[in-house]
């Protein structure tokens, strides 16, 4: 059989640790034959996804394309022989074998937003699957933070998506009052450009509006949030180069969060028909949004493994290493480091209560650990954030120990 990609072979004897969780991903594997089962500590699985798979199938590729460590155990159930996969021949793959990518792709977007919805129930203890009846909560939400321009978007889209609501002219009466306040440009957009500009502390989506674009940063930022139980939560700051709105232009289903702009920025929107034509001519694009897609499931599987973790104060220090990995930064040397979000953000990202939240950050910053600087978690040195949860790793551990021992 031809190899045009000089692709790599590797052969396992059945019951062969293929990889394993914790391990550097070197590439990934697609089976070529036997079958291959997949453990994971974090046993957490959507309903599409299957633990053993055959020839045909794909896993390792979230840690490869990532560039982290590997999530999951994968052991031959029969004797195997596999392609291997460096992150560097994934674009030539797209060129040659487009419906692997797709494949790819597809299944990661399920896995993000499953993933999400169980971060978001195990965290915060509530359902948010939002559709466009939410557009109304997020509305409300921002009317009382006085955040005019993000209530009037959220308003607007509620009111387009649901013209027969018997509150419509309530909710028209708000927007009344608000628009004099409010920076509607985003609602003017010419949606037939390719590139566009969009200003600062302006809605680019709502939480459960229908998507039909991604869209990839050229210049400035973008703030990533779910409204939940009443409270603004960031899930994500997104920098020039970053990829995001791909999940519901995939799926077709309503934006699972919200996009707001955090200085001005220059945005390019991809359609679905110009994202068909991506994968074909631009695979360096779509590698790119896999390396995305691949990032945010693999933050995921931290995140959940993070609620996991029973002392507070060892929870908080594990959020904060999960920030500083995803960073890409090198951990093991001294240095400063401005994490972007407040105590605030903080809490919410472990799913805290506030009061109790912010009585667990007063004891990193007695220890020095921490610092604020403006309205930012700031430390002086990454190590000893990384000592302090090593530390309460391991006291956990042992507190596992004892229990499952009595």
């Amino acid at each position: 059989m031809g190899n045009p990609l000089q692709l790599g072979m590797a052969n396992y004897s059945k019951g062969a640790y293929i990889t394993i969780e914790g391990k550097a991903a070197l590439h990934f594997y697609i089976i070529r034959s036997g079958r291959v089962r997949i453990e994971r500590e974090l046993n957490i699985l959507s309903q599409e996804e299957n633990t053993n798979l055959k020839a045909g199938d794909f896993f390792g590729v979230v840690s490869t394309m990532s560039n982290h460590i590997h999530i999951e155990n994968a052991i031959a159930l029969d004797d195997c022989s596999l392609i291997t996969i460096r992150p560097d021949q994934y674009s030539m793959l797209i060129k040659r074998n487009t419906p692997i990518a797709m494949k790819i792709i597809n299944s990661f977007s399920r896995q993000v937003r499953f993933l999400d919805q169980a971060l978001t129930m195990l965290t915060f203890k509530s359902s948010v699957e939002a559709d466009e009846r939410h557009l109304y909560q997020v509305g409300e939400y921002y009317a009382k933070q006085n955040q005019y321009s993000l209530a009037f978007y959220a308003y607007y889209k509620y009111c387009m998506a649901n013209p027969s609501d018997p509150n419509i002219e309530s909710v028209k009466q708000k927007m009344a009052k608000i628009k004099p306040y409010a920076n509607t440009s985003t609602l003017k957009q010419d949606t037939s450009q390719f590139i566009r500009q969009y200003p600062k502390d302006t809605m680019l989506f709502a939480e459960g509006e229908s998507g039909p674009e991604l869209y990839i940063i050229q210049k400035g930022s973008i703030r990533i949030t779910k409204i939940v139980n009443d409270n603004e939560v960031l899930l994500a700051f997104l920098k020039a180069g970053d990829i995001f709105g791909e999940m519901a232009l995939l799926e077709n289903k309503p934006r699972s969060a919200s996009a707001i702009v955090n200085e001005d920025s220059v945005l390019m929107a991809v359609n679905r028909a110009n994202f068909q034509e991506m994968v074909i001519e631009q695979p360096k694009i779509i590698s790119r949004l896999t390396s995305t897609l691949a990032e945010r499931i693999w933050n995921l599987f931290r995140q959940l493994k993070n609620t996991s973790i029973k002392d507070p104060v060892g929870r908080i220090y594990d959020c904060l290493v999960l920030q500083l990995e995803k960073s890409k930064i090198d951990i093991t040397v001294r240095q400063a480091f401005n994490f972007g979000f407040g105590i605030n953000d903080l809490i919410n990202m472990v799913g805290l209560p506030m009061a109790e939240g912010k009585g667990v950050v007063s004891k990193l910053l007695e220890n020095n650990d921490i610092t604020i600087s403006g309205q930012n978690i700031y430390t002086p040195d990454i190590t000893r954030i990384l000592k302090s949860n090593d530390y309460y790793k391991k006291m956990e551990r042992r507190r596992n120990t004892l229990e499952s021992n009595r």
